[in-house]
């Protein structure tokens, strides 16, 4: 695909926006200066007037900004409704495309973002909304997880109290219904997530392919459904582990070395998370696994790299069961097509 004429940098605060415009030449070049516009609905129709003006249409010219969670959502809405081409990046990665130096404002940032848009265009991920139903399961997911950091403070904070000496009725009632509360919450959630599933066919198919798989259950086939369904890459292993956090990589530089090579831990921490506790599910109650644990301990593995080592031969799985769209089979042989057809004659 040929490269856009203008490349357009936003970066997204609260309560407002700043623009600019750089082009196509010999090499990048500002061709707009930068602007600031309010960050709510009233003005997006200001702001589209504002690119028009300079000549930029959805046909001549890309938009990127950097992922701000909830601060540029409806606007990105807004933009992809006026036809334009909008990449949402990883922050991360467009600071590290410029030297740590010089001025940081609004301008300077949106200038970069342009810079960054033209630079890696081959490489920008263009954004598209999620189905309805998988905003509201992200949603409750997220909701869910907060809610059960409380009810774990809550629990501490009760165990702590009954601990003490001195006893506080009225403190301990408190935590405990706080508790109970939180508790049916987080139930009256997974009944919704359950339901909105239920009203999708592919979702619930392939929810329930997941969910042959021992150690998958609803809460962590439905954070691997918001992957899935977010991204047009290829499925891979690697690529899911890597994503989530769990692939071990070498970490040295000159002299200094780590010991092992470890996982860094970047990615969703309610997915890695929930992969961890179905490895130490599968590692209790799944005797190939707990045969596969026991033997590589006995040999002097650490323990904590054979549980990641069982996270992801689980991802293995699952994404072989996407792929082929055929439920788990628990005592699956696969057979070399070259011998079956060679005893077949």
């Amino acid at each position: 695909m040929d490269k856009p004429r203008y490349y357009v940098g936003i970066d997204i605060a609260s309560a407002t926006f700043t623009s600019a415009v750089g082009s196509m030449g010999d090499k990048w070049q500002l061709e707009v200066r930068p602007a600031t516009f309010a960050n709510d609905y009233d003005s997006f129709p200001k702001y589209l007037s504002w690119l028009k003006a300079h000549g930029l249409t959805p046909e001549n010219s890309v938009i990127c900004m950097e992922a701000t969670g909830v601060y540029g959502e409806v606007l990105t809405h807004f933009l992809l409704a006026n036809h334009y081409a909008v990449s949402v990046e990883p922050p991360l990665k467009v600071k590290r495309a410029f030297k740590p130096e010089g001025t940081k404002s609004d301008p300077v940032d949106s200038v970069q973002i342009g810079e960054y848009a033209y630079r890696f265009y081959d490489q920008l991920s263009f954004w598209r909304p999620r189905a309805e139903i998988l905003e509201q399961i992200q949603t409750l997911l997220t909701v869910r997880e907060q809610l059960v950091v409380e009810r774990s403070g809550h629990s501490n904070s009760l165990q702590a109290l009954k601990r003490k000496k001195v006893h506080t009725p009225l403190a301990e009632t408190i935590h405990a219904q706080a508790r109970a509360e939180l508790k049916s919450h987080i139930q009256a959630i997974e009944t919704e997530i359950q339901r909105l599933i239920d009203q999708d066919p592919d979702f619930r198919h392939l929810i329930g392919l997941l969910m042959s798989i021992p150690g998958v259950g609803l809460l962590l086939a439905a954070h691997l459904l918001i992957v899935f369904q977010s991204t047009d890459q290829p499925l891979s292993p690697k690529r899911l582990a890597a994503y989530i956090g769990i692939c071990p990589l070498e970490h040295s530089s000159g002299t200094s070395r780590h010991p092992t090579p470890t996982s860094r831990h970047y990615g969703p921490p309610a997915l890695r998370k929930l992969l961890y506790l179905a490895a130490l599910s599968l590692r209790t109650h799944n005797q190939p696994f707990r045969t596969y644990f026991e033997r590589k301990t006995g040999q002097g593995k650490p323990k904590q790299l054979v549980i990641n080592n069982i996270a992801n031969r689980l991802l293995k799985i699952i994404v072989a069961v996407v792929r082929s769209k055929t439920a788990f089979i628990q005592n699956y042989r696969s057979v070399n097509p070259g011998l079956l057809k060679k005893a077949l004659t």
